[in-house]
């Protein structure tokens, strides 16, 4: 009954969110004019790309913010943490209609972390929205580390968790612990860590079965992500462009992985994955500083007028 309501509530998400970002898009469709074709077109591929791999459980987040350097896509660095929730927010939907109901889960458990880090993500984006450039800059950088470091502590290769706990739920504290997790990765999918990979470790740190985590997950970024996301374009915190192509081939990208290739193995392509995301996060840091380090150079001008009066 529960995986029924859930998947009506999806449904509705996605005519809301796609009817909300239309008329925004829409409304400002002069914005669209000033993007290049050719950024179009590679906003277009790393739609297709990186929500095909999220798809197949790599994740999104960190594989588009790499793209957009390695392809030199033109988006404000400021704009790219409500980019990428407002950009990704229809795929992921698709991909929680297409796969919740495939794996048992406690109901309770499901509904509770999905409604705490949609709350997160709510109040996550109204901070993220209002903070200057080198903020974002720092705090993305910061974000990225911390995604791929857990993801580099998930991996199967390393074996640190276990896979063969057998609960499809908690209770008592454990689920407290849970929910409170929950919010701060909601909050954190704001400044652009993936929820995946660090809410896949805490469900199998508190004996959850680790698959129970996917109904979870995808649950979880399906509310909070178009609810982040019409906060940052309330906000216009957000790329006009890469929203439109990358909610468009993203689909397109969910639907080929859905289709060709559910049983892929993916392991050893995340760890490229990673060191890709690790030199991003190294470089947002290192971008935050170097501006820190040009402003501290900045004259006064009226302290050089008073050198001035004083020779």
């Amino acid at each position: 009954m529960i995986i029924t309501i859930l998947k009506g509530l999806y449904y509705a998400y996605f005519a809301g969110y796609a009817a909300f970002i239309g008329r925004d898009i829409y409304k400002n469709k002069e914005d669209l004019k000033k993007t290049s074709k050719s950024d179009k077109i590679k906003q277009s591929f790393i739609g297709f790309l990186a929500n095909f791999g999220d798809t197949i459980g790599i994740g999104s987040f960190g594989n588009i913010v790499a793209l957009f350097g390695a392809m030199r896509v033109k988006v404000h660095d400021r704009l790219i943490p409500g980019t990428l929730n407002a950009s990704c927010s229809l795929p992921t939907l698709l991909e929680a209609i297409l796969f919740t109901s495939a794996i048992p889960v406690d109901p309770l458990t499901l509904v509770l972390m999905i409604a705490s880090a949609t709350i997160g993500s709510y109040i996550g984006a109204g901070i993220i929205a209002k903070m200057d450039e080198k903020k974002v800059q720092f705090v993305m950088g910061t974000a990225l580390a911390i995604a791929a470091t857990v993801m580099l502590i998930t991996h199967p290769y390393l074996g640190l968790f276990n896979m063969e706990n057998t609960a499809i739920g908690l209770s008592g504290i454990k689920l407290v612990v849970a929910v409170i997790g929950n919010f701060i990765l909601g909050v954190l999918m704001c400044a652009g860590v993936g929820l995946y990979a660090p809410c896949m470790a805490m469900v199998s740190l508190l004996g959850m079965n680790i698959k129970s985590a996917f109904p979870i997950m995808m649950g979880s970024c399906a509310i909070l992500m178009p609810t982040a996301g019409m906060k940052f374009i309330k906000e216009e915190a957000y790329d006009r462009s890469s929203g439109l192509f990358i909610n468009l081939f993203g689909l397109l990208g969910v639907i080929a992985a859905y289709l060709g290739v559910q049983n892929a193995n993916i392991d050893a392509l995340k760890i490229v994955i990673i060191l890709v995301i690790y030199y991003t996060a190294f470089n947002m840091i290192r971008k935050s500083r170097s501006q820190k380090e040009e402003d501290s150079f900045i004259i006064d001008p009226e302290i050089t007028q008073e050198v001035f009066d004083a020779n």
